[in-house]
């Protein structure tokens, strides 16, 4: 299991988050009826995730800006917005002494600009980086403020040394910080921006995901002998699936040349799709070679198009592809996990959620009682929302989960929820 993991989100005025902190383990699935702010929970990070790939002042305005953004509830508008990470994700982090970032945004009114109000940020890193010893930097207007920290003789921490360094007014820590040299805390910031940048919202488009898709690098199939082109990254690197599923037929063509994985993905299909014998692939084109998944199913004389494939099919494959995925990001997020999928095929996916948490972690959205069954309360995150539109996430702690499910006899969290007693409805 990777040692890199989120420990804990924490924000205030994001859409319907007013102020949630919410403790994130391996598996984290988030359950309640729609509205109460699953979803934005998971936009959180894409939000970051823009932030880093396009600094931000875009990945604001891309959204509308600061007030489509704020939280819209309570009698007034929200004048700051905040978000906080603790990880371990650094060298010397650990549960007890976690690295952090924060990012406050503020809105003040100024009548001399054409908009009638200015935006400005300031930003926090915090790393441990040796015994007894840490770094952190501030970001505010135009500096950034690099401080370490060290202890004393007595083990308590002090300011040693501050090094003020310059950066862009609007521009985020996140997006430019990674480029300072080691000695400045590039190094730690640029691991945390990986990581951020890397997160993936998981969110299937089931008719991208049935289109046949252009490839690039030949590849003899080992089912039908035919040649197949795989497209690669510029780097070369391994096919990365979109994150609307756009190319699974290219991500599937990839992961079959593992043929431990793609044993173990194919059993895992027709466990679920008992009609399901095989998965093959087509090639087809001229000098644009495009290729195409066929599903081998028992009793029929041809094989079946995945563009012909039902609604669920689609979604069930698209999802064991993410779960078999050899170089997952640091965290996927998924949207409405049970979506179009018979009950049967719901164990069958926690199974495997919980072995790719080993590789990757996973934040989950769901509906369905009957997923929340196989849940421990460990995983479990019921999510409402007060009178004032605001998100209740969590609702409940863990040890009040744990409470409610003795005082029953242990009845399963699924049906516990679907009656109330865990409140969230449905």
């Amino acid at each position: 299991m990777t040692d890199r993991r989120l420990l804990r989100l924490e924000v205030e005025n994001f859409r319907s988050l007013q102020r949630i902190s919410l403790p994130l383990g391996d598996l984290t699935v988030l359950v309640g009826p729609n509205g109460v702010g699953k979803s934005n929970v998971l936009q959180v990070f894409r939000f970051l995730s823009d932030i880093i790939n396009s600094d931000l002042d875009p990945a604001l305005s891309s959204r509308g800006g600061f007030d489509e953004l704020a939280f819209w509830g309570g009698e007034r508008p929200p004048t700051t917005m905040r978000i906080g990470l603790q990880a371990r994700w650094t060298s010397h982090a650990s549960a007890a002494a976690p690295d952090e970032y924060e990012l406050t945004i503020r809105r003040r009114s100024d009548k001399r600009v054409a908009e009638g109000f200015t935006i400005s940020r300031s930003e926090s890193f915090r790393f441990k980086r040796t015994k007894g010893r840490g770094r952190r930097i501030t970001v505010s207007g135009e500096e950034a403020l690099v401080t370490d920290i060290a202890a004393d003789s007595q083990g308590r921490l002090d300011d040693s040394g501050e090094r003020s360094l310059g950066i862009s007014k609007l521009s985020s820590g996140l997006s430019t910080l990674p480029r300072l040299a080691a000695a400045e805390g590039g190094e730690e910031v640029a691991t945390m921006a990986r990581g951020l940048s890397s997160f993936r919202v998981f969110d299937v488009d089931v008719t991208a995901a049935r289109r046949p898709n252009r490839v690039a690098r030949i590849l003899v199939n080992r089912d039908t002998g035919r040649e197949i082109r795989i497209r690669t990254s510029p780097r070369g690197r391994p096919v990365e699936l979109a994150d609307d599923a756009g190319n699974l037929a290219l991500f599937l063509v990839d992961l079959s040349s593992d043929l431990v994985i793609w044993e173990r993905l194919i059993d895992d299909a027709r466990t679920v799709l008992p009609n399901l014998e095989d998965i093959q692939f087509t090639s087809f084109g001229g000098a644009a070679q495009y290729v195409s998944v066929d599903l081998i199913e028992r009793g029929l004389r041809r094989p079946t198009p995945l563009a012909d494939a039902s609604f669920g099919t689609v979604r069930l494959l698209s999802l064991l592809a993410m779960l078999y995925d050899p170089a997952p990001p640091a965290l996927t997020c998924v949207e409405e996990l049970d979506h179009g999928l018979h009950p049967q095929a719901l164990e069958l996916l926690v199974e495997r959620l919980r072995e790719a948490s080993e590789r990757s972690q996973f934040i989950v959205t769901t509906h369905s009682p009957a997923l929340v069954d196989r849940l421990e309360p460990e995983e479990f995150v019921v999510c409402e929302r007060d009178q004032n539109g605001a998100s209740l996430i969590p609702s409940l702690s863990t040890e009040e989960v744990h409470s409610i499910r003795a005082a029953s006899e242990g009845l399963p969290l699924g049906e516990l929820w679907f009656t109330g007693a865990l409140g969230g409805g449905l």
